[in-house]
């Protein structure tokens, strides 16, 4: 049957004693809160079980895909033609290849904890695995609903954009299923002017809102419309993909100047997008406060780097890295403009590349300003981040500038069903840095206020932050 080695013990991640109690006794109970995902609503909506474990855990995962190629693996077996099994065997050949890189230990707390398989993952056992795991997933108790249920999770944020009709959120609410899902705005198509298919976005606005988008001005009543519209239906949260916060100098007559340009198909230089992107970023941000949104930014991704392969397979496909652009000053003046006209909401800024952690860490001190407990949060390791190494250096550097006991903690930013072990992943590290510190007694051996600030930062700052 395989290795039968039990990888994932009880006190995995976990040093010493007094991190073994402050997870055990106080992180591992907490329900989970994952207020930013990208799972499909309408899988949710219809509860969908899967036919196989590669519908759920391979198929979309980009994080799996680039591993595979790495080990010079086809794209046959990654994204092409081949059938459900020939793609996991081929995952399966990859996974002892991957140690020291998140995936080994994702792979095992998920196959563990979902389907209770110990063995190590390889290319001898794949088949016994597939079959096993794929058996579980065809059965109701591994619907969708389920599978969250399973991992006590009591919330969860898709995303979607301002063109969504949310009917598969709505169906949702009036179902019995007891986890809360709700969505997070996200409207970057509207944002990024320059792109070629921007336009042809605009019309589609045009058709949801049912109303003409000619001018600047109408354009940002149709965004307002669908914010209603959202808030309406429990959105609570926004989030934006920039690369940098565009911050330039404007005038409202150049603006509408630039939006004209576009929708009369003329083309659009660097510097007038980086207006345009600053003007509308405002408007959007100073409706969030309006509402009582949080708003997220995720910052500093370089995508599509792969012009070849992104043209054949489309985007979040597995071509994008970290990105190395200048980020203080841009956010420092993008956030004391809405600071200044007291619009500033409750703002969550994920950073994507290490070197700027700390600049992250001290940029939202200047924005806590008293109103909020944690208004201005230094976001979770994002997407290459979300690792042990990239979860210590954030939570280090947020601890070593700000107050890691305000942070609101983890998030999956995940396409998976199979992914809510991360969760478990991060409370672990937490854990572990806080025994650590006990254990080197640079913190004192109070479990329970150290236990109460490890539930904070694993479930209850996210509720009140989130007011969910």
């Amino acid at each position: 049957m395989g290795n039968n080695t039990k990888f994932i013990q009880d006190n995995f991640l976990l040093d010493n004693a007094y991190a073994e109690e402050l997870y055990h006794g106080y992180a591992a109970k907490m329900p989970i809160i994952d207020y930013h995902n990208h799972l499909p609503p309408n899988e949710i909506a219809e509860n969908k079980t899967f036919q196989n474990i590669t519908e759920v855990w391979i198929n979309g995962d980009h994080y799996k895909w680039r591993a595979m190629r790495a080990m010079g693996i086809d794209e046959k077996y990654i994204t092409g033609s081949a059938d459900d099994l020939e793609k996991f065997q081929k995952w399966a050949h990859t996974v002892p290849y991957t140690m020291r890189n998140p995936l080994y230990h994702w792979t095992h707390l998920e196959l563990d904890r979902y389907f209770g398989i110990e063995d190590l993952l390889n290319a001898k056992n794949a088949d016994f695995v597939f079959k096993e795991a794929s058996e579980k997933l065809g059965t109701p108790d591994f619907s969708c609903q389920n599978l969250l249920s399973k991992m006590n999770v009591e919330v969860l944020c898709t995303t979607e954009g301002p063109t969504d009709s949310l009917e598969h959120h709505r169906k949702i609410a009036k179902s019995d299923f007891k986890t809360k899902v709700g969505t997070a705005f996200r409207p970057d198509e509207a944002v990024f002017i320059k792109t070629d298919v921007y336009n042809d976005y605009l019309d589609e606005l045009e058709t949801v809102t049912g109303k003409s988008i000619g001018t600047y001005d109408e354009l940002c009543d149709a965004l307002r419309n669908r914010i209603i519209f959202f808030n309406e239906n429990g959105c609570r949260l926004s989030d934006h993909g920039l690369e940098h916060m565009s911050a330039e100098d404007f005038t409202e007559s150049e603006i509408k100047s630039i939006f004209k340009s576009k929708r009369d198909g003329q083309p659009i230089t660097a510097g007038e997008a980086e207006k345009f992107q600053s003007a509308i970023l405002l408007f959007l941000s100073e409706t969030y406060h309006e509402f009582g949104w949080v708003q997220q930014f995720h910052l500093g991704a370089l995508r599509n780097n792969n012009s070849r392969m992104h043209q054949l397979l489309g985007a979040n496909t597995g071509w994008d890295s970290i990105g190395d652009y200048p980020q203080a000053q841009s956010l420092s003046k993008f956030m004391n403009t809405l600071d200044s006209k007291n619009a500033l909401a409750k703002t969550i800024i994920y950073n994507l590349n290490p070197a700027d952690n700390e600049v992250m860490a001290a940029m939202i001190g200047n924005f806590n300003d008293g109103s909020i407990k944690g208004k201005v949060q230094f976001g979770s390791g994002w997407w290459f981040l979300d690792q042990k190494d990239g979860m210590e250096k954030q939570m280090n550097a947020l601890s070593s500038i700000g107050l890691i006991s305000c942070f609101v903690g983890m998030l999956t930013d995940s396409r998976s069903f199979l992914s809510y072990p991360r969760h478990e992943y991060f409370r672990r590290i937490l854990c572990n840095l806080f025994g650590n510190d006990i254990k080197n007694g640079e913190l004192p051996n109070d479990m329970d206020w150290i236990g109460k600030m490890v539930q904070d930062i694993s479930y209850n700052n996210a509720k009140e932050y989130f007011n969910f």
